[in-house]
């Protein structure tokens, strides 16, 4: 386990349900959370739960609005079997209404879509990503690798794998 990690209440919630929608978001919607998107449609599908799930991503900066990902993370993703098509868009409000679980990537992340949050039951649904990560306890956080060289994709990748796998656990319990 991840040093003072726990799963988050609603996921344990959700565990079970006949759909579940995830929004996977960090700033601009072309590294990590459309990585993360991958990820999690890939193992949906690996264990045939693709119709219980839709898994979408977004960034609370809208300067990317219609990019593909970034090309270093698509290229990183790739060679693990992922390829990244999602087109960058922002986070909207309907999004709170439209997701069981908003999963921020960071702390700035989260802070920020907890305060856009319109109700406190939709805050509720804002979680973070480490939450679910357990192979990892030296970090706390899915880091930024747009400014890093090829390590700071292949963490963001080992980061999020770990985490979607152990999501996928809860929700399908």
């Amino acid at each position: 386990m991840g040093k003072n990690r726990e799963i988050p209440a609603i996921a344990k919630e959700l565990a079970g349900n006949e759909k579940v929608r995830i929004l996977f978001v960090c700033l601009g919607n072309i590294c990590r959370s459309p990585a993360a998107e991958g990820v999690m449609r890939s193992l949906v599908e690996e264990r045939g739960q693709a119709d219980r799930f839709e898994i979408d991503s977004a960034g609370l900066y809208g300067g990317h609005a219609g990019e593909l990902p970034d090309r270093r993370m698509r290229i990183h993703a790739f060679q693990r079997g992922y390829n990244l098509t999602h087109h960058s868009r922002p986070v909207r409000s309907s999004d709170y209404d439209d997701f069981d679980l908003i999963v921020a990537m960071d702390h700035s992340n989260y802070d920020r879509l907890r305060g856009f949050a319109p109700t406190l039951e939709d805050e509720r649904k804002v979680v973070r990503m480490i939450d679910f990560v357990r192979g990892f306890p030296q970090c706390d956080c899915v880091p930024d690798p747009y400014y890093e060289g090829a390590e700071g994709f292949e963490l963001v990748l080992d980061l999020l794998e770990d985490g979607c796998r152990n999501m996928l656990d809860v929700l399908t319990l």
